[in-house]
């Protein structure tokens, strides 16, 4: 657990969901759902934007619709879409480190303020 803690400030976007499930039933339920929503949607722009065939196939009730990341406006899209999850994820970021300085605290008694810092 303390390797964990001291990394998830330079968690990116794409690994919240991972370390949010990683110390759940210690974070709120919420944090870890929220953390998938994004994980989620993180995942369909990635094949999206793979070269697979998925034509035919819907996501959530809609036509799946390629990112055609080899053209200007695919790339643009893409790209988009990255700063997109980025600014979504930093209050994330924000709640399981928040969480993770409380655990901290509670397990060492206080003699930890921030979570990666030294005692």
């Amino acid at each position: 657990m303390p390797l964990i803690l001291s990394c998830l400030r330079d968690v990116t976007w794409s690994d919240l969901y991972k370390h949010a499930f990683r110390l759940s039933p210690m974070v709120p339920s919420e944090l870890v759902a929220d953390c998938f929503e994004l994980a989620r949607e993180i995942r369909v722009l990635d094949m999206r934007a793979a070269p697979y065939d998925l034509s035919g196939l819907e996501v959530d009730g809609r036509p799946f619709t390629p990112v055609r990341i080899e053209t200007v406006e695919g790339k643009r899209e893409y790209a988009a879409a990255q700063a997109s999850f980025a600014e979504r994820a930093a209050p994330l970021r924000a709640r399981l480190l928040t969480h993770c300085d409380h655990l901290v605290q509670t397990m060492t008694g206080g003699v930890q303020t921030r979570v990666g810092s030294a005692p």
